[in-house]
C-alpha cells in the first residue's frame, strides 16, 4: 500500500523535520500516519513554498479541505516554509480475493453488497453505497443482482432504460447520478418476474457482468440477492469479488441470517469487511426522543464476535425510503443531510478496508459458532 518510490527534494535537515511532522498525522481510517501509511509520494521547496504530494489508497475527496489546512497549519511553523502547496490524488490498487477468476474489463475492485434474508435495506444500501463512493472521488458502477427482485432502476431513477449493443456482443450500461448501472430489470417488461432456476439465473447474471461495457471503474459494487443459497454461493466463486459488505437490523432473526452470510463468505475466502446495519434507531421528528424499535447494539454485537469493523448505523427514517422511491437517493438528492453524511463515512471506512487487504486467496475469517 505505501509508496515505493517517493519523490523527495529537500535538504536532508528540512527533509527530517517535514518528515517528522507528517509522521505525527494519524489518518483517521487507514490508522497509521502519513508516513507509514505512505500517502506522502512528493516534497520539494521553490522559494520557501512547499510541494507536498498526498496520494491516498481509497476515496476521501470531502476530507481533503481539512486535512490540508491541518497539515499547513503544522509545517508553517518552520522557518523554511510559508506556505504549503498540495496536491492530493486518489488511486485504488487492482485487488481481488479471488485469485483463480478472471478480472472484469475495466474494474479494478468490485464490492458485493449482501444480507442473510430480504427486508433489511440492502439495496437501499448498496445504491448509497455506490453514490457515497463517488461523492469521495471514485469511479462506481452498480450491478443489481438481485435476480427476482431488480429495484436498483426505480432506485436510481431509470426504470425505463434499455440496454444498446453496437456489435451485438458488449451491451450499454445505464447512467444515472454519475454512476453506470446495469440490471436484469433493464431486460423485463413492466411487471414481468424473472422465473428461472438457480443456474439459469447465475448465468444470466455473469453475463451482466462479463458482458456489459463497463467505463473505467475504481469499485464496481454488486447487490446481490438475499440469503445464502445457489445462486449467492456461485457469484462468489466465479466473480472477482474483493471483499464483502453485510446489511442487517437489530433483530435478532436478522442478525442470525447476518452470520449465515459471513460464514458464506468465509467459506469461498472473501474477506467480509465489515457490517452496515439499517434502521439501528429512530429519531421522534418532535421532540428528539431516540427509540430503538428493532432492538440495541446487535450490528456491534456481530461485528465484534466476527472481528470485523461496523461500518455504520443508518436510522429507521422516512426520507431514506422516499428518496428511494422517487429514484432520487438521499447521497445526492440530499446531500448535506445526517444520512448522507453517515453514508459518505461507510463509504471512507469502507475503502481504507479494501486498501488494507492483503493480496492473498486464503484470507478468512476462521470462527467456531458453538450456538
Amino acid at each position: 500500500m505505501s509508496n515505493p518510490h517517493p519523490d523527495y527534494q529537500l535538504p536532508d535537515q528540512l527533509l527530517s523535520q517535514v518528515l517528522a511532522i507528517l509522521d505525527d498525522f494519524q489518518d483517521p481510517y487507514l490508522n497509521k500516519s502519513f508516513i507509514a501509511a505512505g500517502l506522502v509520494n512528493k516534497l520539494a521547496i521553490e522559494d520557501k513554498r512547499l510541494q507536498l504530494g498526498l496520494v491516498y489508497p481509497y476515496p476521501c475527496m470531502t476530507q481533503y479541505r481539512d486535512t490540508v489546512m491541518a497539515v499547513t497549519n503544522k509545517l508553517a511553523v518552520l522557518d523554511e516554509i510559508d506556505e504549503v502547496e498540495c496536491e492530493i490524488d486518489f488511486q485504488p490498487a487492482t485487488y481481488s480475493a479471488i485469485t483463480s477468476v478472471a478480472p472484469v474489463k475495466n474494474v479494478k475492485q468490485v464490492i458485493a453488497v449482501a444480507s442473510g434474508k430480504g427486508g433489511v435495506g440492502k439495496s437501499t444500501t448498496a445504491v448509497n453505497l455506490a453514490l457515497a463512493l463517488k461523492a469521495e472521488g471514485a469511479n462506481v458502477g452498480i450491478l443489481d443482482a438481485d435476480i427476482y427482485g431488480p429495484s436498483i432502476p426505480i432506485m436510481l431513477g431509470v426504470p425505463h432504460f434499455k440496454p444498446q449493443s453496437p456489435d451485438g456482443k458488449i451491451m450499454t450500461a445505464a447512467e444515472a447520478h454519475g454512476i453506470a448501472a446495469q440490471s436484469i430489470g433493464f431486460m423485463l417488461a413492466d411487471e414481468e418476474a424473472a422465473v428461472w432456476r438457480g443456474p439459469m439465473a447465475a448465468g444470466a447474471l455473469s453475463q451482466l457482468l462479463n458482458e456489459t461495457q463497463w467505463p473505467e471503474l475504481d469499485y464496481l459494487v454488486i447487490d446481490m440477492p438475499p440469503g445464502t443459497g445457489d445462486i449467492q454461493l456461485t457469484l462468489s466463486q466465479k466473480f472477482p469479488v474483493s471483499g464483502a459488505v453485510i446489511v442487517t437490523t437489530p433483530q435478532d432473526i436478522a442478525l442470525a441470517d447476518a452470520k449465515k452470510g459471513i460464514t458464506m463468505f468465509n467459506k469461498v475466502s472473501i474477506p467480509v469487511l465489515g457490517i452496515v446495519e439499517n434502521m439501528s434507531f429512530h429519531l421522534c421528528p418532535e421532540c428528539g426522543h431516540k427509540e430503538h424499535p428493532f432492538g440495541t447494539h446487535g450490528g456491534s454485537a456481530i461485528a465484534e464476535r466476527y472481528n470485523v469493523p461496523l461500518l455504520g448505523a443508518l436510522p429507521l427514517n422516512i426520507n431514506i425510503r422516499e428518496s428511494m422511491d422517487d429514484g432520487a437517493p438521499c447521497v445526492v438528492s440530499q446531500p448535506e443531510s445526517e444520512v448522507a453524511g453517515i453514508y459518505r463515512e461507510i463509504a471512507r471506512k469502507l475503502g481504507a478496508q479494501l486498501a488494507q487487504q492483503t493480496v492473498q486467496s486464503s484470507i478468512a475469517i476462521s470462527i467456531t459458532d458453538d450456538e
